[in-house]
Protein backbone atom coordinates (compact mmCIF):
# COMPACT_ATOMS: atom_id res chain seq x y z
CA UNK A 1 0.00 0.00 0.00
CA UNK A 2 1.34 3.77 -0.76
CA UNK A 3 2.79 5.13 2.44
CA UNK A 4 1.12 7.86 4.39
CA UNK A 5 3.54 10.31 4.47
CA UNK A 6 6.53 7.67 4.73
CA UNK A 7 10.30 8.43 4.37
CA UNK A 8 11.00 5.33 3.32
CA UNK A 9 12.21 5.07 0.02
CA UNK A 10 12.46 2.11 -3.03
CA UNK A 11 15.00 1.21 -5.23
CA UNK A 12 14.34 -0.39 -8.36
CA UNK A 13 16.56 -3.12 -9.06
CA UNK A 14 17.25 -6.69 -7.58
CA UNK A 15 20.36 -7.79 -5.61
CA UNK A 16 20.53 -11.15 -7.40
CA UNK A 17 22.26 -11.60 -9.92
CA UNK A 18 22.18 -14.50 -13.05
CA UNK A 19 24.06 -15.96 -15.30
CA UNK A 20 21.01 -16.65 -17.57
CA UNK A 21 18.79 -14.21 -19.26
CA UNK A 22 16.36 -13.49 -16.77
CA UNK A 23 12.49 -15.07 -17.56
CA UNK A 24 9.46 -13.21 -18.13
CA UNK A 25 8.31 -12.38 -14.50
CA UNK A 26 5.31 -13.92 -13.31
CA UNK A 27 2.19 -11.91 -12.27
CA UNK A 28 2.72 -12.13 -9.05
CA UNK A 29 6.40 -9.81 -9.72
CA UNK A 30 4.38 -6.32 -10.21
CA UNK A 31 4.51 -3.84 -7.88
CA UNK A 32 3.43 -0.29 -7.79
CA UNK A 33 6.04 1.73 -6.67
CA UNK A 34 5.57 4.99 -4.24
CA UNK A 35 5.65 6.75 -7.95
CA UNK A 36 2.69 5.18 -8.76
CA UNK A 37 4.43 3.34 -12.05
CA UNK A 38 3.91 -0.24 -12.56
CA UNK A 39 7.36 -2.17 -12.90
CA UNK A 40 8.37 -5.42 -12.78
CA UNK A 41 11.72 -6.47 -12.12
CA UNK A 42 12.98 -10.28 -10.90
CA UNK A 43 16.63 -11.29 -10.51
CA UNK A 44 17.41 -8.35 -12.82
CA UNK A 45 21.59 -8.44 -13.34
CA UNK A 46 23.35 -5.22 -11.58
CA UNK A 47 26.90 -4.62 -11.40
CA UNK A 48 27.44 -3.83 -7.86
CA UNK A 49 26.12 -6.16 -4.59
CA UNK A 50 23.55 -4.79 -2.18
CA UNK A 51 24.02 -7.00 0.18
CA UNK A 52 27.83 -7.03 0.98
CA UNK A 53 28.68 -5.63 4.69
CA UNK A 54 29.67 -1.91 5.40
CA UNK A 55 31.80 -0.79 7.59
CA UNK A 56 31.02 -0.70 11.23
CA UNK A 57 29.97 2.44 12.88
CA UNK A 58 29.73 3.33 15.98
CA UNK A 59 27.55 2.16 18.82
CA UNK A 60 26.85 0.33 21.92
CA UNK A 61 25.99 -3.11 21.51
CA UNK A 62 24.41 -5.27 24.26
CA UNK A 63 24.07 -9.18 23.70
CA UNK A 64 23.18 -10.02 27.81
CA UNK A 65 21.52 -13.81 27.89
CA UNK A 66 20.84 -16.14 30.38
CA UNK A 67 20.38 -20.18 29.35
CA UNK A 68 20.18 -18.87 26.08
CA UNK A 69 17.04 -15.96 26.81
CA UNK A 70 17.73 -12.18 26.01
CA UNK A 71 17.48 -10.41 29.41
CA UNK A 72 18.59 -6.79 28.67
CA UNK A 73 16.74 -4.18 26.06
CA UNK A 74 19.29 -2.48 23.63
CA UNK A 75 19.71 1.32 22.95
CA UNK A 76 22.03 1.99 19.92
CA UNK A 77 23.63 4.83 19.21
CA UNK A 78 25.32 5.24 15.49
CA UNK A 79 26.18 7.86 12.99
CA UNK A 80 23.82 7.06 10.57
CA UNK A 81 20.01 6.02 11.24
CA UNK A 82 19.29 4.56 7.91
CA UNK A 83 18.00 1.00 7.80
CA UNK A 84 18.18 -1.48 4.28
CA UNK A 85 15.28 -4.14 3.98
CA UNK A 86 16.16 -6.80 1.29
CA UNK A 87 13.41 -9.27 0.20
CA UNK A 88 15.66 -12.35 -0.56
CA UNK A 89 12.44 -14.79 -0.53
CA UNK A 90 8.55 -14.06 -0.10
CA UNK A 91 7.06 -17.07 -1.62
CA UNK A 92 4.38 -19.28 0.60
CA UNK A 93 4.65 -22.81 1.72
CA UNK A 94 5.08 -23.91 -1.76
CA UNK A 95 7.62 -21.53 -4.00
CA UNK A 96 6.61 -18.73 -6.70
CA UNK A 97 8.06 -20.25 -9.80
CA UNK A 98 11.76 -19.21 -9.82
CA UNK A 99 11.20 -17.72 -5.77
CA UNK A 100 12.77 -18.38 -2.32
CA UNK A 101 11.01 -18.97 0.53
CA UNK A 102 10.64 -16.04 3.51
CA UNK A 103 13.98 -14.82 4.31
CA UNK A 104 14.27 -10.66 4.73
CA UNK A 105 17.33 -9.07 5.36
CA UNK A 106 17.83 -6.16 7.78
CA UNK A 107 21.13 -4.36 7.56
CA UNK A 108 21.80 -1.58 10.09
CA UNK A 109 25.04 -1.85 11.89
CA UNK A 110 24.99 -5.35 11.78
CA UNK A 111 23.41 -7.92 9.25
CA UNK A 112 20.17 -9.67 10.29
CA UNK A 113 18.47 -12.41 8.76
CA UNK A 114 14.59 -12.69 9.35
CA UNK A 115 13.38 -16.58 8.66
CA UNK A 116 15.56 -18.55 6.36
CA UNK A 117 13.21 -20.95 4.20
CA UNK A 118 14.00 -23.12 1.26
CA UNK A 119 15.90 -21.22 -1.51
CA UNK A 120 17.07 -18.26 1.04
CA UNK A 121 20.81 -19.50 1.02
CA UNK A 122 21.28 -19.60 -3.16
CA UNK A 123 19.69 -16.38 -3.21
CA UNK A 124 22.39 -15.19 -0.52
CA UNK A 125 25.23 -17.12 -2.20
CA UNK A 126 24.52 -15.69 -5.49
CA UNK A 127 25.92 -12.26 -4.19
CA UNK A 128 29.25 -13.74 -1.76
CA UNK A 129 30.87 -16.86 -1.46
CA UNK A 130 28.89 -17.37 1.84
CA UNK A 131 26.95 -15.36 3.54
CA UNK A 132 28.03 -12.91 5.74
CA UNK A 133 25.17 -12.50 8.86
CA UNK A 134 25.10 -12.04 12.52
CA UNK A 135 22.31 -13.35 13.33
CA UNK A 136 18.96 -14.65 12.07
CA UNK A 137 15.43 -15.02 13.66
CA UNK A 138 13.32 -17.82 13.38
CA UNK A 139 9.52 -17.27 13.85
CA UNK A 140 8.32 -20.43 13.95
CA UNK A 141 8.86 -24.03 12.71
CA UNK A 142 7.19 -24.62 9.36
CA UNK A 143 9.43 -25.74 7.13
CA UNK A 144 9.63 -22.60 4.61
CA UNK A 145 10.55 -20.56 7.34
CA UNK A 146 13.12 -22.36 8.72
CA UNK A 147 14.50 -25.11 6.13
CA UNK A 148 17.60 -23.68 4.84
CA UNK A 149 19.11 -23.68 8.16
CA UNK A 150 20.32 -27.87 6.75
CA UNK A 151 22.06 -26.86 3.93
CA UNK A 152 23.66 -23.96 6.01
CA UNK A 153 24.95 -26.36 8.46
CA UNK A 154 26.50 -28.35 5.74
CA UNK A 155 28.44 -25.93 4.16
CA UNK A 156 29.61 -24.28 7.43
CA UNK A 157 30.79 -28.16 8.56
CA UNK A 158 32.11 -29.65 4.96
CA UNK A 159 31.73 -26.48 2.72
CA UNK A 160 32.70 -22.53 2.19
CA UNK A 161 31.16 -21.81 5.47
CA UNK A 162 34.34 -23.46 7.23
CA UNK A 163 36.46 -20.21 6.79
CA UNK A 164 33.86 -18.00 7.76
CA UNK A 165 35.02 -16.13 10.77
CA UNK A 166 32.85 -16.70 13.93
CA UNK A 167 29.21 -17.86 14.33
CA UNK A 168 26.41 -15.95 13.58
CA UNK A 169 23.41 -16.18 16.33
CA UNK A 170 20.64 -18.32 15.83
CA UNK A 171 17.62 -17.04 17.51
CA UNK A 172 14.58 -19.67 18.30
CA UNK A 173 11.19 -20.10 19.81
CA UNK A 174 10.85 -21.45 23.07
CA UNK A 175 11.52 -24.58 23.25
CA UNK A 176 13.51 -24.29 19.64
CA UNK A 177 16.76 -25.47 20.95
CA UNK A 178 15.50 -28.60 21.73
CA UNK A 179 13.43 -29.27 18.44
CA UNK A 180 16.46 -28.35 16.18
CA UNK A 181 18.47 -30.74 18.17
CA UNK A 182 15.89 -33.63 17.75
CA UNK A 183 16.03 -33.11 13.90
CA UNK A 184 20.18 -33.35 14.14
CA UNK A 185 19.67 -36.66 16.11
CA UNK A 186 17.58 -37.88 13.19
CA UNK A 187 20.13 -36.61 10.42
CA UNK A 188 22.88 -38.51 12.53
CA UNK A 189 24.42 -35.01 13.47
CA UNK A 190 22.52 -34.14 17.02
CA UNK A 191 24.91 -30.88 17.50
CA UNK A 192 24.83 -29.85 13.91
CA UNK A 193 23.39 -26.72 14.82
CA UNK A 194 25.11 -25.91 17.66
CA UNK A 195 28.36 -26.53 15.86
CA UNK A 196 27.20 -23.85 13.27
CA UNK A 197 25.10 -21.03 15.10
CA UNK A 198 25.12 -19.69 18.68
CA UNK A 199 21.93 -20.61 19.77
CA UNK A 200 19.17 -18.66 21.52
CA UNK A 201 15.91 -18.87 22.58
CA UNK A 202 13.98 -15.76 22.88
CA UNK A 203 10.48 -15.04 24.75
CA UNK A 204 6.91 -13.44 24.03
CA UNK A 205 7.13 -9.70 24.51
CA UNK A 206 10.91 -9.60 25.52
CA UNK A 207 13.25 -7.29 23.19
CA UNK A 208 16.39 -8.51 22.51
CA UNK A 209 19.48 -7.02 20.90
CA UNK A 210 20.93 -8.51 17.82
CA UNK A 211 23.13 -7.37 14.87
CA UNK A 212 23.24 -3.51 16.40
CA UNK A 213 19.35 -3.98 16.91
CA UNK A 214 16.45 -4.47 18.88
CA UNK A 215 14.04 -7.08 18.13
CA UNK A 216 10.88 -7.60 19.97
CA UNK A 217 8.68 -11.40 19.04
CA UNK A 218 5.12 -11.04 19.85
CA UNK A 219 3.43 -14.09 19.45
CA UNK A 220 0.65 -14.62 16.96
CA UNK A 221 -1.70 -17.30 16.08
CA UNK A 222 -1.11 -19.75 13.00
CA UNK A 223 -2.64 -22.77 13.24
CA UNK A 224 -1.77 -24.93 16.79
CA UNK A 225 1.80 -23.85 16.20
CA UNK A 226 3.98 -21.98 18.54
CA UNK A 227 4.48 -18.64 15.69
CA UNK A 228 5.74 -15.29 16.74
CA UNK A 229 5.90 -12.13 14.56
CA UNK A 230 9.11 -9.73 15.07
CA UNK A 231 9.39 -6.08 15.48
CA UNK A 232 12.91 -4.95 14.31
CA UNK A 233 13.84 -1.69 15.41
CA UNK A 234 16.81 1.10 15.68
CA UNK A 235 16.72 4.72 17.10
CA UNK A 236 14.45 5.73 14.63
CA UNK A 237 13.03 3.32 12.50
CA UNK A 238 11.03 -0.07 13.03
CA UNK A 239 9.35 -2.74 10.53
CA UNK A 240 7.53 -5.68 11.76
CA UNK A 241 7.02 -8.54 10.07
CA UNK A 242 4.11 -10.55 10.81
CA UNK A 243 5.64 -14.16 9.77
CA UNK A 244 2.60 -16.44 9.32
CA UNK A 245 -0.95 -15.27 11.17
CA UNK A 246 -4.26 -15.25 11.35
CA UNK A 247 -6.45 -12.32 11.97
CA UNK A 248 -5.81 -11.04 15.90
CA UNK A 249 -4.98 -8.05 17.86
CA UNK A 250 -2.09 -9.27 18.66
CA UNK A 251 -1.00 -8.89 15.13
CA UNK A 252 -2.00 -5.14 14.99
CA UNK A 253 -0.59 -4.32 17.90
CA UNK A 254 2.83 -5.84 16.65
CA UNK A 255 2.52 -3.23 13.90
CA UNK A 256 1.56 -0.50 15.91
CA UNK A 257 3.11 2.68 14.31
CA UNK A 258 5.73 1.11 12.35
CA UNK A 259 7.21 2.78 9.69
CA UNK A 260 7.18 -0.51 7.58
CA UNK A 261 4.50 -3.53 7.80
CA UNK A 262 5.95 -6.66 6.14
CA UNK A 263 2.30 -8.71 6.25
CA UNK A 264 1.45 -11.80 4.64
CA UNK A 265 -1.69 -12.54 2.72
CA UNK A 266 -1.43 -16.04 1.83
CA UNK A 267 -5.75 -16.61 1.23
CA UNK A 268 -7.80 -16.22 -1.44
CA UNK A 269 -10.54 -16.30 0.84
CA UNK A 270 -10.89 -17.13 4.49
CA UNK A 271 -10.44 -20.70 5.98
CA UNK A 272 -13.72 -21.97 7.36
CA UNK A 273 -12.03 -23.81 10.37
CA UNK A 274 -8.79 -22.91 12.46
CA UNK A 275 -7.56 -19.83 11.15
CA UNK A 276 -3.40 -19.59 10.24
CA UNK A 277 -3.05 -17.13 7.49
CA UNK A 278 -4.70 -14.01 6.29
CA UNK A 279 -6.43 -13.08 3.13
CA UNK A 280 -5.49 -9.64 1.55
CA UNK A 281 -8.69 -7.65 2.63
CA UNK A 282 -7.55 -9.04 6.14
CA UNK A 283 -4.07 -7.99 5.66
CA UNK A 284 -5.34 -4.48 4.63
CA UNK A 285 -7.66 -4.33 7.46
CA UNK A 286 -4.77 -4.86 9.83
CA UNK A 287 -2.34 -2.16 8.41
CA UNK A 288 -5.22 0.69 8.87
CA UNK A 289 -5.73 -0.92 12.49
CA UNK A 290 -2.72 -0.32 13.24
CA UNK A 291 -2.04 2.70 11.98
CA UNK A 292 1.71 1.66 10.54
CA UNK A 293 2.61 4.46 7.66
CA UNK A 294 3.55 1.35 5.00
CA UNK A 295 1.82 -2.40 3.52
CA UNK A 296 4.23 -4.65 2.14
CA UNK A 297 2.63 -8.03 0.60
CA UNK A 298 4.16 -11.00 1.29
CA UNK A 299 3.72 -14.49 0.95
CA UNK A 300 1.39 -14.33 -1.45
CA UNK A 301 0.86 -17.24 -4.14
CA UNK A 302 1.69 -15.69 -7.80
CA UNK A 303 -1.77 -17.25 -8.69
CA UNK A 304 -3.83 -14.59 -6.37
CA UNK A 305 -4.23 -11.22 -8.10
CA UNK A 306 -3.68 -7.82 -5.88
CA UNK A 307 -5.57 -4.90 -6.21
CA UNK A 308 -2.50 -2.68 -7.91
CA UNK A 309 -3.23 0.24 -5.16
CA UNK A 310 -1.04 -2.53 -2.60
CA UNK A 311 2.33 -2.94 -2.63
CA UNK A 312 3.80 -6.17 -3.21
CA UNK A 313 7.11 -7.30 -2.35
CA UNK A 314 8.97 -10.06 -4.87
CA UNK A 315 12.55 -11.69 -4.51
CA UNK A 316 15.34 -8.74 -4.42
CA UNK A 317 12.71 -5.62 -3.66
CA UNK A 318 14.42 -3.31 -1.25
CA UNK A 319 13.29 -0.91 1.00
CA UNK A 320 15.26 1.96 2.62
CA UNK A 321 14.02 3.52 6.08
Amino acid sequence: MLPRGSPCTVTSASPFSTTKKPAPPAPSCVTVSPAGKVRSRIDAAIDSSSLRSSPAKSGTRCRTSIDGVATARFIPFRETTRVKLTVVGCSPAWPNPGGAQSGYLVEDDGRLLLDCGPGVLARLREMEGWPRVDAIVITHFHLDHWGDLVPWTWGAMYGPGRSSNGKPELWLPPGGTETLRGFGARLGFVDMFDNTFAVREYADGEPFATAGLEVTPRRVPHYDLLTFGLRVSNSAHTLAYSGDSAPSEQLVELARGVDVFLCEATLAQQEPDLRGHLTAEEAVEAFEDSGARRLVVIHRPHELPLEETLERAYDGYEIML
